[in-house]
């Protein structure tokens, strides 16, 4: 391919989708000296997303945290052109299209066959999916070669994490320079193959899955497995306040799609409270009631945990300790993507750390306490819990 490097500041960057997550790609491009176009199906969505940003922007200024040239500069730098309202087709040439729409397989594949015909065989198409086949968007298109993934985490402007993911047919040196560029962009880069769920959706099924099946199973109740997680496992949040701010849907969602594109593989099963969840329309924070229930003010009202029963579980048999069935599987989900292939164990303790602010990453983990320990501890959950759910990664077997 003859072209600019995707890392010089000269590079025009297209941000195709101006919801929250593509205008922060846009603002992260823009702060890096690109200019960037932003486009939107919806007329007039990306005109009103610069605008949103001109506000946000100004209130950074007024905080210290920018300078006013560089707010004048950033917004500049995006553009509102003929494209802007989603024809693709009117798009100029540009040398990194990142698109972030809806997670739907076919939309993607709209977007990308038009890219593909209407931009240049150098320009760099990269999806933002977090859940979708990456090699599924590419198939079929006129170079694929040049398209990977660029998942960012959000709010982008904030989060360091991107995950640069690259499909059967990407090329070396669109990989080699979208790494550096993300560099360039203030992100911390992992690699990682087209896997379902990538590195972070993936390796965290854990965290959610087991405290949700310890709740299903009268164990404990969400708000007592939350204050276990966070003050014996050195969780910033539980699983039950982390879904309910995210969104019990979305969750589901992610989790759901993890399992069906590995074949319903037993370890990301979703649990059937969480589908009761969804069903019942308790989505969390956003609807009032998910595992808690909501003052306006967006405070739990219900959620006040038993610290006794923590001081029982904890430190106990393996079956009702949710932090050493949690950190158990977390290892086990790790050392099984870099067995695969997937990624390096320094990217997915990389990943986890930045992507969802665990205390430490699976490998870490491990080093502290011991093959032989967590193979023990997946055997007797095993035996409790038949069905492959707790299956030991050979890649642990082979360190015994």
């Amino acid at each position: 391919m003859n072209r600019m490097p995707l890392t010089d500041a000269q590079t025009t960057v297209a941000v195709v989708g101006a919801g929250a997550m593509g205008s922060g790609i846009a603002q992260v491009a823009a702060a890096a000296g690109h200019e960037v176009h932003l486009v939107d199906a919806a007329e007039g969505a990306a005109a009103a997303a610069r605008e949103k940003l001109a506000t946000t922007l100004t209130r950074l200024v007024e905080k210290g945290k920018l300078t006013a040239e560089e707010r004048d500069g950033i917004l500049q730098r995006i553009v509102i052109g003929p494209a802007a309202d989603g024809d693709l087709r009117e798009l100029p040439p540009v040398g990194l299209v990142i698109e972030a729409v809806v997670e739907n397989l076919g939309v993607k594949h709209d977007i990308f066959d038009t890219l593909a015909d209407h931009q240049d065989e150098s320009t760099v198409l990269a999806t933002n999916t977090s859940s979708l086949d990456v090699n599924a968007i590419a198939a079929n298109l006129r170079a694929p070669e040049r398209v990977i993934g660029l998942h960012f985490f959000n709010p982008p402007p904030l989060m360091k994490l991107v995950e640069v993911v690259r499909t059967t047919q990407s090329s070396g040196d669109v990989l080699t320079e979208a790494m550096e560029l993300m560099s360039r962009w203030g992100k911390t880069p992992v690699m990682c193959t087209s896997t379902p769920g990538f590195i972070v959706n993936r390796v965290a099924r854990p965290f959610y899955g087991e405290a949700q099946r310890m709740v299903q199973d009268g164990v404990a109740d969400p708000a007592t497995l939350d204050l276990a997680l966070r003050e014996h496992g050195g969780f910033r949040m539980g699983p039950f306040e982390l879904t309910d701010l995210i969104g019990q849907d979305v969750n589901l969602a992610v989790g759901t799609s993890v399992w069906l594109q590995t074949d319903r593989d037993p370890r990301y099963e979703p649990v059937d409270a969480q589908r009761r969840l969804v069903e019942a329309g308790r989505l969390g924070r956003k609807t009032g009631h998910g595992w808690f229930e909501y003052a306006d003010g967006g405070q739990a009202v219900d959620a006040t945990p038993d610290e006794g029963r923590v001081r029982e579980l904890v430190g106990g048999p393996v079956e009702t300790d949710p932090v050493a069935r949690t950190i158990a599987r977390l290892v086990n989900e790790g050392v099984d993507l870099v067995r695969r292939g997937e990624a390096s164990a320094e990217d997915v303790d990389t990943a986890m750390m930045l992507g969802t602010n665990y205390p430490k990453g699976p490998h870490q983990w491990l080093a502290e306490i011991g093959a032989a320990t967590v193979v023990e501890q997946l055997r007797a959950l095993d035996t409790a819990f038949p069905g492959g759910r707790y299956r030991v990664s050979p890649a642990l077997e082979d360190q015994l």
